[in-house]
């Protein structure tokens, strides 16, 4: 590294996620000597400023990676498996936030504040986890390293900007169509591939992704197998349930956990979230005082509220948890995944 930085590369610099990841290295004073922007031959072209200066977006291609030291992608899936690859040929480190290579054996899954040692072993591709994922791990890790951690069910509320720009608008649309008395047109959710497709706008929608011939979706998979793989525990219980909300930024979640220690106290629970990196602890029923989605967009925390012992399991707990689904939930994981490199000397 010169005094200046490294040489980052940004792929998918004109997607949401993408425009986050640029927003957060700014806003973190990332140490960068040089920025390239990427994206689909499409948006080539595009102009877009960084820290006050103007870039060129240009076309993705092998050849664009030589010399990158820290490869950001948010393009999606096919993009990352056809270039990653390339990128670390010539000497970049991936960092990736689509799901190509997170359950890849030899692929790190890392949230910075539960699993950073993980990066030690990394072979040039580092996997950013599903955004609701991240979050609950970030809540429970603090939970399962005190009292240890046996069982997770965990339904998510989550908001159509993890669908996109599109779905984003369709909502919008959507919503301005229900008020004015007509037929609202629904072409994106929950899965733009199939066939069906349903309104979101004053109705929640129990599909997130695809399902799978076991009766869970994609997105409720990912979440099992990513939680496993991060906390390093194959033996943890965990299911879920993912929902489409009409909310535009922020995953919510109901977390059902049990603990493996004997009289943990909620006021345990709420001294270890209090203390615990990037979790802010909202959680006082007297005040009213929970996470709500409409409050976390913009913030880089996530947020934790209704910690309350289960009626009838000794064990059992059930927390609320909230993020910016695209900050800490992609953008932001992604930066402080570049981060830890540089702190742990692996760049």
């Amino acid at each position: 590294m010169s005094l200046k930085g490294y040489h980052v590369a940004v792929v998918g610099a004109t997607g949401a996620v993408g425009t986050q990841m640029l927003n957060t290295l700014a806003d973190r004073e990332f140490p960068i000597s040089k920025l390239t922007l990427l994206s689909s031959k499409r948006s080539a072209g595009t102009k877009l400023t960084f820290k006050g200066q103007e870039y060129t977006v240009e076309e993705a291609t092998p050849e664009s990676f030589e010399g990158v030291q820290i490869a950001l992608f948010s393009a999606g899936g096919s993009v990352s498996k056809q270039l990653a690859k390339e990128a670390v040929k010539r000497g970049a480190i991936v960092i990736d936030n689509t799901s190509a290579f997170r359950m890849d054996k030899d692929v790190p899954l890392v949230v910075p504040e539960v699993n950073e040692e993980d990066l030690k072993g990394h072979n040039g591709i580092i996997a950013n986890p599903n955004c609701s994922t991240i979050q609950m791990v970030v809540a429970l890790q603090p939970i399962r390293q005190a009292f240890g951690l046996s069982k997770i069910i965990v339904s998510t509320y989550q908001a159509v900007s993890g669908a996109g720009a599109q779905a984003i608008e369709e909502l919008k649309q959507q919503s301005q169509d229900v008020l004015d008395g007509k037929e609202p047109q629904a072409s994106i959710l929950p899965v733009k591939s199939d066939e069906k497709h349903y309104q979101i706008a004053y109705n929640a929608i129990p599909q997130i992704d695809k399902f799978q011939e076991n009766g869970f979706t994609f997105e409720e998979m990912k979440m099992i197998n990513e939680t496993k793989k991060i906390m390093h525990d194959d033996s943890l219980q965990v299911a879920a349930t993912c929902v489409r909300l009409p909310v535009v930024t922020g995953h919510s979640e109901s977390v059902f956990i049990q603990v493996e220690k004997d009289d943990v106290s909620v006021e345990d629970v709420r001294q270890l979230l209090k203390d615990a990196p990037g979790v802010t602890l909202q959680d006082d029923p007297s005040k009213q005082l929970y996470p709500m989605p409409a409050y976390c967009v913009g913030k880089y925390d996530t947020f934790v509220g209704r910690i309350r012992k289960d009626l009838d399991n000794p064990r059992g707990f059930h927390l609320w948890v909230v993020s910016d689904n695209l900050l800490k939930g992609a953008a932001l994981n992604s930066v402080q995944i570049a981060e830890s490199l540089v702190k742990l000397n692996l760049v």
